[in-house]
């Protein structure tokens, strides 16, 4: 799963990420700044296929609104699972046509300490804390007036399942488009996101339980635990 996660990724950095245009993003937005403990239903970064099928940085809320609903879900939606996206009722439109990408630089997860039985929380990120796309759907709900997303998770790969026995999807740069062109569909589009995962090159460490609190801001999220190297 993924339920929290950072990023710290500049203007300059996004745009190099997702070769954004400078007609669409002409200068940087005004509110953008580091995040370093994002939580579920906090609004979020993401990028879509505009209608002339260009990048275009959007955001919205983390936790899918469906274009139906008739009041914000209290079911947990800020995660799609692989198996069911395509079939469930409350993805499967955003699964066949509404694709998107999410920037990151690292999440977390956590395991249960077996001294204490306490949360002891884990930064996961690539090499050198490069930028990063969690694969993800978004939604429109005009009657609502909300725009979201959500991210799709699958099982783990075994580099990482003794921290969590599922993940979520990182997708390689040179997949980007094709993801969001929605050209793949079904089973095809589950391979394109397995087949170009990244995460099986994520490196790990313990950091504070201060991460702990989904309202803790601190910029030391990510700093690792003395007794975790």
């Amino acid at each position: 799963m993924c339920g929290r996660f950072t990023n710290e990724l500049t203007w300059p950095e996004l745009h190099a990420l997702y070769k954004l245009t400078d007609e669409l993003h002409p200068v940087a937005p005004h509110n953008m700044q580091p995040r370093y403990n994002i939580a579920p239903t906090q609004d979020v970064d993401f990028v879509h296929l505009d209608k002339a099928g260009n990048m275009e940085l959007d955001r919205g809320r983390w936790w899918l609104v469906p274009f139906f609903a008739k009041e914000l879900p209290k079911a947990a939606m800020f995660n799609a699972r692989i198996e069911t996206v395509d079939t469930s009722g409350a993805f499967r439109e955003g699964f066949r046509s509404r694709r998107c990408l999410i920037p990151a630089d690292a999440y977390f997860e956590w395991t249960t300490n077996p001294d204490d039985g306490k949360k002891d929380p884990w930064l996961l990120q690539l090499p050198e804390g490069q930028p990063f796309s969690f694969a993800g759907i978004w939604a429109r709900n005009d009657n609502l007036g909300v725009t979201s997303c959500t991210i799709i998770t699958a099982p783990a790969v075994p580099e990482i399942e003794h921290i969590h026995t599922r993940m979520p999807l990182i997708i390689a740069q040179e997949s980007y488009e094709r993801w969001l062109s929605c050209e793949d569909q079904g089973s095809h589009a589950k391979a394109l996101l397995l087949g170009s995962q990244l995460d099986s090159q994520l490196e790990f460490y313990q950091v504070d339980r201060a991460v702990n609190n989904s309202r803790y801001e601190g910029t030391d999220t990510k700093k690792p635990l003395i007794n975790s190297l």
